[in-house]
């Protein structure tokens, strides 16, 4: 078949997709529904519907076409690499189980104002919303790419074309809309990957010794980038607004499994799928691109299911981040009065500011993950010192030294990988963010120490005193 029978039918499937959606999403009759999550009835979320909303808005179009990329590139190393971001899960459900339901938080941005003020909250917002920024763009950009060549009108229509239906289904409902339409996205991508992964499997052409086509070699970029996963994964969840919001939806056991069984799930995919991009580089014939060699491997129905998933996840994920940015602005920092109305109108900006960031910003997938995993460490000694070591008495120069540098941490990697500057030598982008991160992670967790100590030593002398 050719590639315009291709776009076609991927084409239709997405309107298939999309129709469901919108007549899965009932139109919000409260804030409670369209901020909250709350059913009709004002009930939280079940375990199960809450555990694979999780898991669906974590394993974006980004993530799995970055698994995969990862894997065709480093070999199984790369993949497992992206995989091991997942364990936020588990850093997250602890995070909010302590937040919550130990300290008695409604919100991150309550625990910092009470911590660090004013600063703690402003900080941590351009924080997550260049996040929530970076999510919309970054998904848009893979289904630009499913359809057409960047710049090209199919390109642009598809982006066009997606941002508005999904943002036409999540103003309808907001949050309890993207819960259940997670749902039903999850069910169809579950069955899809099984396909995928099935058709791999016994296709023929794999064997299991092609997961070990690049050896472990710690120097090498697979490697590395697993070192540095396990660095950025202590603040990662904390700074993800997608995840947090859902802990704060069901009361404490229904959380806690929700998190732990959304990690094992999640991983378990971003593995599968990060497979796929490793059989594919096990197999690459010169000159071949990933998708060359799927389509070549696989043949044209498999791949045009590589491509729903794809798309599942983008709509998976681009409603929940919608929803997210409308409780960001108007309930969390309350610039405007939390009312249905309002929200849509946050969702509207957002989704406006993701589209024009795909026309104007960098095409690396891989880039925004690393920036904002790289920004997000200045949270790493607020989870160690402030969260779970309860210590109330650092000060506030800690808390923004911390961000400085972090924020500075990202740019530098941004400049660097994206080749703007060379000040860290002709290494491969992912050593110099291992060592962006490992500095980060020192320095941050020692200016909490020293403010902690700091303030011990005034305290001391003014007792004595």
């Amino acid at each position: 078949m050719s590639d315009m029978s291709s776009l076609y039918i991927l084409a239709g499937c997405v309107a298939v997709i999309a129709a469901i959606s919108i007549y899965l999403s009932p139109k919000a009759q409260d804030a409670g529904a369209f901020f909250s999550g709350l059913s009709p009835n004002g009930e939280p979320p079940s375990l199960w519907l809450l555990t694979f909303s999780q898991v669906t808005t974590w394993i974006f179009a980004r993530s799995l076409m970055n698994a995969a990329i990862l894997g065709f590139y480093y070999g199984i190393w790369g993949t497992l690499a992206y995989a091991a971001y997942y364990l936020s899960f588990f850093v997250g459900g602890k995070i909010i189980d302590n937040l919550r339901f130990e300290q008695g938080y409604d919100s991150v941005q309550s625990f910092l104002k009470e911590r660090f003020g004013r600063w703690g909250t402003a900080c941590y917002n351009v924080v997550i919303g260049v996040r929530l920024i970076s999510e919309v763009f970054a998904n848009l950009l893979v289904i630009g790419v499913l359809f057409g060549a960047a710049g090209s009108s199919l390109y642009t229509a598809a982006i066009l074309i997606f941002a508005v239906v999904v943002l036409l289904y999540s103003m309808l409902g907001g949050l309890h809309a993207s819960l259940k339409t997670d749902l039903f996205q999850m069910r169809i991508f579950m069955v899809v990957l099984a396909l995928l992964v099935a058709i791999m499997l016994f296709g023929g052409h794999f064997e299991a010794d092609q997961l070990l086509f690049k050896s472990f070699d710690i120097t090498e970029p697979g490697p590395i980038l697993l070192l540095v996963a396990l660095l950025q994964v202590w603040s990662y969840p904390m700074h993800d607004p997608v995840m947090m919001d859902r802990g704060f939806l069901a009361d404490r056991e229904t959380t806690r499994k929700s998190f732990v069984h959304a990690g094992w799930i999640s991983i378990i995919c971003i593995l599968l799928f990060g497979i796929l991009g490793v059989f594919a580089g096990a197999n690459t014939l010169s000159g071949e691109d990933m998708n060359a060699t799927l389509t070549r491997l696989l043949g044209f129905w498999p791949m045009i299911l590589f491509s729903v998933a794809l798309v599942i996840s983008a709509m998976s994920t681009l409603d929940s981040t919608l929803s997210s940015s409308a409780k960001l602005v108007a309930v969390d920092m309350k610039v405007i009065q939390p009312t249905m109305a309002n929200g849509r109108l946050v969702m509207a900006l957002f989704m406006v500011l993701g589209v024009g960031f795909v026309f104007l910003g960098n095409k690396d997938l891989f880039s925004a993950v690393a920036v904002s995993g790289t920004a997000s460490m200045y949270l790493v000694p607020v989870v160690f010192f402030s969260l779970w070591g309860k210590r109330i008495d650092i000060p506030v120069w800690s808390y923004l030294g911390s961000f400085v540098l972090a924020i500075g941490g990202a740019m530098l990697y941004f400049t660097e990988s994206s080749s703007h500057t060379n000040l860290m030598g002709d290494s491969h982008k992912y050593t110099k963010l291992l060592w962006i991160s490992l500095t980060l992670l020192v320095s941050c967790n020692l200016l909490f120490w020293l403010g902690a100590k700091t303030s011990s030593s005034t305290l001391r002398s003014q007792v004595a005193g």
